[in-house]
C-alpha cells in the first residue's frame, strides 16, 4: 500500500504537523487502519480511496487510539499527494460523517486551501484542577464546541501559551468527555492575529502539534473578536506551524502549505491466518 508521510502547514521539513497519507486498493476493516495509524504513530494518518466521481476521494482519519471525524493538517497532507502525482489542482474529499471538503492548489503549486464548515461555541466553566494541570493561573474566556468535543480557553498572553508545560496525567484525570482542549492567546508578533496550542490526551497524543480543524470554530472566534475576516493563525508548539485563515459565510478557507518528507510501501497481512506460526511469513 502506497504510503507517504507529509509536514502540513509549513513550507520546511520537520517542522509542522506530520500526517501518514495511506493509499489502499481494497477495504481495510476500521480495526487494521487502527493498528497502521498505531504503526505509524503520528498524531493522525489519513486513508484515501477514490470516489464515483472524477476528482473525489472518500477520506477516514485514525489517531493512535481511535477515528476521528476531521482533520485539518491529514487533508492537507493528503491533497499535497494527489497534487503532486497526478494533475489534478482540484480535489473534493468526503469524509466518513458525509462532509464535503473542497482543496485546491495555486498556479505556483506551492498554496493549498481547503474549504471547511463554521461551527459555533457556547459558554462554558472549567475547574481549577483543569487550570493547574495546565498551569494556567486564570483565563479571559472559556467556550466549549461540541462538533468536536473541544473546550477552547483564551488567556491573556502569546507568551504565557508557549511557556505551558501541562500535567498531561492530572489533565486527564481532571476532566472526562471531551476529546480535547484548545488554549489560545491574542498574538505579540504582527505577522500574526493569534496563538494557539491544542491537548488532546483523551483522544490523540498528548499535544498536537499544529491542528487545522479546529478553525472550524476557533477562526470565527478570534474573527468576532478582532472584526475580521482574513486573520493569520500561528501554532506555538515545539515544531511550530501556521496558516492564513478566511472567513466567507458560513466556511473557512485554511490556506498553507505543506512538504512530503516520506514516500514508500506499507505491507498489511489482514488475515493472520495466512501467516506461518514459526517464522511469520506467508
Amino acid at each position: 500500500m502506497k504510503t507517504y508521510i507529509v509536514d502540513s502547514f509549513t513550507n520546511e521539513s520537520f517542522k509542522g504537523n506530520p500526517a501518514g497519507v495511506c493509499f489502499p486498493e481494497n477495504e481495510l476493516s476500521e480495526g487494521i487502519m487502527l493498528k497502521i495509524a498505531q504503526e505509524l504513530n503520528l498524531s493522525e494518518t489519513a486513508f484515501v480511496k477514490p470516489g464515483d466521481k472524477t476528482n473525489t476521494y472518500r477520506i477516514r482519519y485514525f489517531s493512535p487510539k481511535k477515528e476521528i471525524a476531521l482533520c485539518g493538517h491529514a487533508t492537507l497532507a493528503s491533497a499535497k499527494v494527489l497534487f503532486e502525482n497526478t494533475a489534478e489542482t482540484e480535489i473534493e474529499f468526503i469524509t466518513s460523517e458525509g462532509l464535503h471538503l473542497f482543496v485546491s492548489q495555486d498556479e505556483d503549486g506551492e498554496e493549498i486551501t481547503m474549504e471547511f464548515p463554521v461551527y459555533e461555541t457556547s459558554a462554558t466553566t472549567v475547574t481549577a484542577e483543569v487550570l493547574n494541570a495546565l498551569g494556567i493561573p486564570a483565563v479571559t474566556n472559556s467556550v466549549f464546541n461540541s462538533n468536536h468535543s473541544i473546550i477552547l480557553l483564551e488567556i491573556s498572553g502569546a507568551q504565557l501559551l508557549a511557556d505551558l508545560t501541562p500535567d498531561f496525567n492530572a489533565l486527564v484525570n481532571s476532566c472526562s468527555g471531551i476529546d480535547g482542549i484548545l488554549v489560545t492567546a491574542p498574538s505579540d508578533d504582527q505577522r500574526f492575529d493569534y496563538h494557539y496550542r491544542y491537548f488532546w490526551p483523551w483522544s490523540g497524543s498528548n499535544e498536537d502539534p499544529v491542528t487545522g480543524g479546529v478553525q472550524t470554530f476557533l477562526a470565527k472566534y478570534w474573527g468576532v473578536k478582532l472584526n475580521k475576516k482574513r486573520l493569520n493563525a500561528f501554532q506555538s508548539s515545539s515544531r511550530t506551524g501556521n496558516m492564513t485563515v478566511e472567513l466567507i459565510g458560513n466556511k473557512v478557507l485554511l490556506i498553507s502549505k505543506a512538504v512530503i518528507v516520506l514516500e514508500g510501501n506499507l505491507v498489511v497481512f489482514d488475515n493472520l491466518k495466512t501467516l506461518n506460526p514459526e517464522n511469520g511469513r506467508p
